[in-house]
């Protein structure tokens, strides 16, 4: 996948809205206000950030080598993924529904419950 598809298919997704929070030349897709992927706009980077389960993470990582600790981000709840590594199109997109979803649950049942996530 590239930058234009991550963004499409993360936007594609429920109640989900982007800006730029850490200046213009980076990307913030967000559900409720809290973040689940980072993409760096000004093709520096060839990778994008995503949430993942902490022991999740440690598997995708001893299997694709393409996939590290989130760069600039806590290392243990979030991951670095190549545009052109070896993770199939289809678990990349299982991996943005997943960060998707882990921070969904890390949201108030208010305000789950007012973007119609319940």
């Amino acid at each position: 996948m590239d930058i234009e598809e991550v963004r499409e298919f993360g936007l594609a997704l429920p109640q989900v809205t982007e800006r730029s929070p850490f200046g213009p030349d980076t990307l913030a897709l967000e559900i409720g206000g809290r973040m689940f992927c980072l993409m760096d706009l000004s093709s520096n980077c060839d990778f994008y950030i995503l949430k993942a389960d902490p022991e999740y993470s440690i598997e995708l990582r001893e299997r694709y080598e393409s996939i590290r600790p989130g760069y600039h981000m806590n290392k243990r709840h979030w991951i670095s993924v190549d545009f052109n590594g070896d993770v199939p199109e289809s678990l990349q997109r299982e991996l943005i529904r997943h960060s998707y979803m882990q921070t969904i649950a890390k949201l108030p049942k208010k305000l789950q419950k007012s973007l119609g996530l319940l």
